[in-house]
């Protein structure tokens, strides 16, 4: 490119210290000059292009087309940009291809000869952009078109521009048929009356109320329906303007829900009172005159026992039980009543010291062993809850044992996520068919004059142990024996290094 003067001017200079991708070329398509930005562009070394053919920057799908473009320029020079809107391709050295634009501007030697310069730009970068640009707004379309909540957008005075399909079904309107109106036509009065001035108020102090907070509103259907709503709105500027969109969800059915969980919430309130009432009546005025008729038959048994002959003893030897297991039957379902209803203080329990209590309390007649194998875990919860469901199942295992001596095992393993406990014995056994019955309230396998049995130890232990969303079941062989099986969360557990003891 050396001491080329073109009407008297040395492009020498301007060419190296350009930025710009620059060539230059003749009638012919030669390249007369190339800049060291080209050069680097599209991969050349210096002075590799002097005298080819422009077309060598050209993809080869283009190549036939532009030695006519070429020819059609030198016909009619004049600065201006190349292909007319089409894209515009360069090819590298090494066969890549990029977009490009392209500025021409005619120029002449000192000799007359006429010649094109071509400015050069990639534009690789811009294009990606545009393409990220309208990925996202092929995106965000998709969700708006899409969105199963109802989406608006009005400008800063209130006026609607756009409603999504679900805002259309849920309001009633077509689009068309509201753009341009104030959105406060799907609002009903009050709310309709204030919205322009709560508008201007925040374009003038910036007061949000609900701009980026959200709120439940009512909504208004072109029908004349009122519906409670929920109603988010996020301002975007676009420039100097200002919009608004506001994301609508109808709550109908969730205030339909919320009114009926108030409804049971209060029945429930006013059972649980009633239970209270008859728990303490219970307590009170049926016991009272069941500890008098107790007292009055100790008595009679005792000194009038000389008075009965073996018939009218039995008879009372059976009422004195009666009383007793109707006593029993009383706090069981004392106890049953206040399980989940009565809150105790939860605290860690170590199950190994609690077993040891339960056993002495229990005490077992001789010929039966009680056994812990393996250490049992610390929990947190209600301790007289977790003592009644060991105490009952023990005691049920002790007292359906049917035998003068056996044995009853109680273990725990670790199952990941929960603690898994388990009661043995090597009794009678359970049929398979009594395995939902025994858990049932009053349900008792053996006659209740054999076995003294209140029917509820095992159907408090179950509601116990859901109470703390743990499982319950029996496992059983006929002839061989019974496990009794229940699990609680390990959150409830303390870890090995803070375990605490609960005397």
């Amino acid at each position: 490119m050396k001491n080329l003067v073109i009407e008297g001017l040395s492009l020498e200079w301007l060419l190296v210290s350009a930025t710009d991708a620059i060539v230059i070329i003749d009638r012919d398509g030669k390249i007369v000059l190339a800049n060291p930005a080209l050069e680097q562009l599209f991969g050349f070394a210096e002075n590799e292009l002097i005298g080819q053919a422009i077309e060598v920057l050209v993809p080869t799908r283009f190549k036939h087309a532009h030695g006519g473009q070429r020819q059609a320029y030198f016909d009619q020079p004049r600065p201006r940009a190349m292909g007319g809107g089409a894209e515009l391709f360069g090819q590298r050295r090494d066969g890549t291809e990029f977009p490009v634009e392209v500025s021409l501007s005619p120029l002449q030697t000192a000799q007359g000869l006429p010649l094109a310069m071509a400015t050069i730009h990639d534009i690789t970068r811009r294009k990606q952009a545009e393409a990220a640009l309208q990925e996202s707004e092929a995106r965000m379309r998709a969700i708006f078109e899409t969105a199963v909540d109802a989406i608006i957008t009005i400008d800063d005075r209130g006026r609607l521009e756009r409603l999504n399909p679900a805002a259309e079904r849920l309001f009633g309107y077509a689009e068309a048929e509201v753009a341009g109106a104030n959105v406060s036509m799907l609002m009903p009065s009050p709310h309709r009356e204030s919205h322009d001035g709560y508008l201007a108020h925040y374009l003038q102090t910036g007061e949000r109320k609900i701009i980026g907070k959200g709120r439940e509103v009512e909504g208004l259907r072109k029908d004349g329906t009122v519906f409670p709503m929920d109603l988010t709105v996020a301002e975007m500027r676009l420039g100097k303007r200002r919009m608004f969109t506001g994301m609508v969800r109808d709550i109908t059915e969730r205030k339909q829900a919320e009114e009926k969980n108030l409804r049971l919430l209060q029945e429930i309130t006013s059972a649980n009172e009633e239970l209270t009432s008859f728990a303490y009546v219970v307590s009170h005025d049926l016991k009272a005159p069941l500890r008098g008729i107790g007292s009055l038959a100790d008595w009679l048994s005792t000194d009038y026992a000389d008075k009965f002959n073996d018939e009218g003893k039995e008879h009372m030897r059976l009422l004195i039980q009666r009383v007793h297991r109707m006593g029993a039957l009383i706090d069981g379902i004392l106890q049953y009543s206040r399980v989940g209803r009565v809150k105790e203080a939860v605290a860690a329990v170590d199950l190994n010291h609690l077993l040891v209590d339960v056993i002495d309390l229990l005490a077992p007649p001789p010929g039966i062993a009680v056994t812990v194998e393996g250490s049992l875990p610390t929990v947190v919860l209600e301790p007289t809850r977790i003592e009644q469901v060991f105490h009952n199942l023990i005691s049920n295992a002790v007292k359906y044992m049917g035998r003068a001596e056996g044995t009853v095992r109680v273990r725990c393993a670790d199952d990941r996520r929960e603690w898994r406990f388990s009661v043995t014995d090597n009794g009678p056994g359970i049929e398979s068919r009594h395995f939902d019955k025994i858990f049932q309230l009053f349900q008792t396998l053996a006659p209740r004059d054999r076995v003294e049995s209140t029917g509820v130890g095992l159907a408090l232990a179950k509601k116990i142990v859901e109470m703390y969303h743990g499982r319950i079941w029996v496992e059983s062989v006929l002839g061989t024996g019974t496990t009794f099986w229940f699990t609680l969360p390990k959150a409830m557990s303390v870890p090995v290094s803070t375990q605490r003891t609960t005397p």
